[in-house]
């Protein structure tokens, strides 16, 4: 007999994200126009909502206009910054070179977009939520699938509390709470670790090309006023990036704040490349300095973003659950965007297991989801621009850039490559390091860039002492035995946070070292460990970052 108590609903929601919360919202909206009830609730791993939220951002409003007309006026948080000015950056070394509107197709304008911060249009959203009546539970983490007796998903249950790091349990052990449903959805975002579950479970991925990644990188500024332009938006791409593709973008959002980053795409070859160093050296190009010049870094962050694009997105439904947002993965990379598909997808789910609820049928499988999202703005948006990445990541930066924008011209044209372009796994491609050249970085200055453990400071990260490590090695001589030697343990440089060291051993010998306290849930190592011996799993619920407004 299972010590777990158990909680009833007809809608589990994990994750309360853009997608998790529009699908909260879209059912209690259709309960509430014919009178009904439904029971809906939202299990959140961070503190609070939005605490785990990290974006650019900048927002289509297309999706929140379909799902809360009335938005602009309700104080959303995403109204204060629309988009006034719209750039894009080629750089060099030492120059920038803008390219022209007229070269780029219009869905790429970024009118009538704003710009702000995700994490607080996401505590807003959970406020519209509450208001309707469903039930968020943030600071806990969903950590294991339910299964009924045919196999359908029941639900999730909570992680227990209180676990020591040998396993045993402390004074406040608390045992971890099963939620069922007749559905669940699945919206803990890119590489989710009970998605990746669930995509072996029903071989959800049967039909599609591989999901590939980039590591996005943030910071938070404040600078001087003089510098700060209002809804200005640019994006580069170019240097400091050779092996790797990806770029930079800088937002002037509301109250003299500027949200940077950068994003490299995690195919990238050369073991000795570290993203967070990339990223660093970036912001030390003389035209983005010069943005910077004066200010102060008050944030940073980290997440990995989906970018296999249309071919990618795996089968979305099965019995007694479905995958929304970046779970699935609707993130359309030329754009830079993924908000308002994401949300989307949760409205049109939230559709189908209304219906499906209202219907008594069961822990069924949502098959009109499926096809409604195939029908969807969604799929229309993705196709135009299937072939983008791919390209680029076969053609360089450069070549790939002038074949994807032919490419995406031809299909505003409503014409196009013949064919879908096919992706390979992120972890396959790496070379050996004896066939790279090391990469030297510049040291941080402490005004423009910066180190990781002063970085990591500043996203608050936290997680309960004296709890098992979460980020789990499937053989633990990997790392020193194949990394090490082949790859020049890669994991010490793709980590953005700090997290994995080689240190001497008593008998001067290496030793791989896990720092997961300093983890801020990025997803990096499950993706790009080259044997794929890291598998990330949830810690204790509430741990890891606390982005205010990221």
């Amino acid at each position: 007999m299972s010590e777990r108590e158990s909680m009833p609903y007809d809608v589990v929601i994990v994750g309360g994200g853009p997608a998790g919360l529009s699908a909260a919202i879209r059912l209690k909206q259709l309960a509430a126009a014919e009178d009904r009830e439904i029971d809906v609730c939202i299990l959140e791993k961070g503190s609070e909502i939005g605490a785990h939220i990290l974006s650019g951002a900048v927002v289509d409003p297309i999706a929140l206009d379909e799902l809360m007309p009335d938005w602009r006026d309700k104080g959303c948080p995403m109204a204060e910054t629309p988009v006034t000015e719209n750039h894009h950056w080629m750089l060099t070394e030492g120059r920038k070179f803008g390219m022209p509107h007229i070269m780029t197709p219009p869905y790429m304008h970024n009118k009538g977009t704003y710009t702000g911060s995700l994490g607080n249009m996401c505590r807003w959203l959970g406020e519209q939520a509450e208001e309707l009546g469903v039930e968020i539970f943030p600071g806990f983490a969903a950590a294991e699938i339910l299964y009924n007796d045919d196999g359908s998903v029941k639900g999730v249950a909570t992680g227990d509390m209180g676990i020591a790091e040998d396993g045993s349990k402390k004074g406040e052990y608390e045992p971890g709470l099963e939620l069922h449903a007749k559905y669940t959805f699945f919206a803990e975002g890119a590489r989710g670790h009970l998605t990746k579950i669930l995509k072996g479970q029903f071989d959800l991925e049967a039909d599609c090309e591989p999901q590939t990644y980039g590591l996005g990188m943030k910071e938070l500024w404040d600078i001087p006023v003089d510098q700060h332009e209002p809804g200005r938006v640019i994006h580069t791409q170019g240097w400091p990036l050779d092996d790797a593709w990806g770029g930079g973008f800088l937002y002037h959002q509301a109250n003299g704040q500027v949200s940077l980053g950068f994003v490299v795409a995690l195919s990238y070859k050369n073991p000795h490349m570290s993203p967070f160093q990339e990223f660093q050296r970036w912001k030390t190009h003389p035209d983005i300095r010069a943005i910077l010049e004066g200010g102060k870094r008050v944030a940073y962050g980290a997440r990995v973003i989906n970018e296999g694009g249309w071919q990618s997105v795996p089968k979305l439904a099965f019995p007694g659950g479905a995958l929304i947002g970046c779970s699935a993965g609707f993130v359309n990379v030329p754009r830079i965007k993924g908000t308002h598909t994401a949300m989307k997808s949760g409205m049109l789910a939230a559709e189908s297991a209304y219906t499906a609820v209202q219907a008594e049928r069961g822990s069924d499988e949502l098959n009109d989801y499926q096809e409604s999202l195939n029908d969807s703005w969604i799929a229309t948006e993705l196709k135009k621009v299937k072939n983008a990445e791919p390209l680029v990541d076969k053609f360089g930066g450069t070549w790939g850039t002038v074949f994807a924008g032919a490419d995406m011209w031809m299909r505003q044209l409503r014409i196009g490559l013949p064919y879908t372009m096919g992706h390979k796994a992120d972890h396959t491609k790496l070379w050996r390091e004896d066939q790279c050249v090391k990469i030297e970085y510049p040291k941080p200055d402490g005004i423009i860039s910066f180190d990781r453990l002063s970085s990591v400071f500043l996203s608050n990260t936290n997680h309960a002492e004296d709890q098992p490590v979460h980020l789990q090695l499937k053989d633990p001589n990997i790392p020193v035995e194949q990394n090490l030697p082949v790859f020049d343990g890669p994991s010490q440089r793709y980590c953005p946070a700090g997290v994995y060291e080689f240190v001497e051993d008593e008998g001067g010998n290496p030793k791989f070292q896990i720092n997961a306290q300093n983890c801020v849930h990025c997803k990096t190592c499950d993706i790009k460990d080259p044997a794929q011996n890291i598998n990330w799993v949830v810690p204790e619920g509430g741990g890891g970052p606390n982005y205010p407004n990221m």
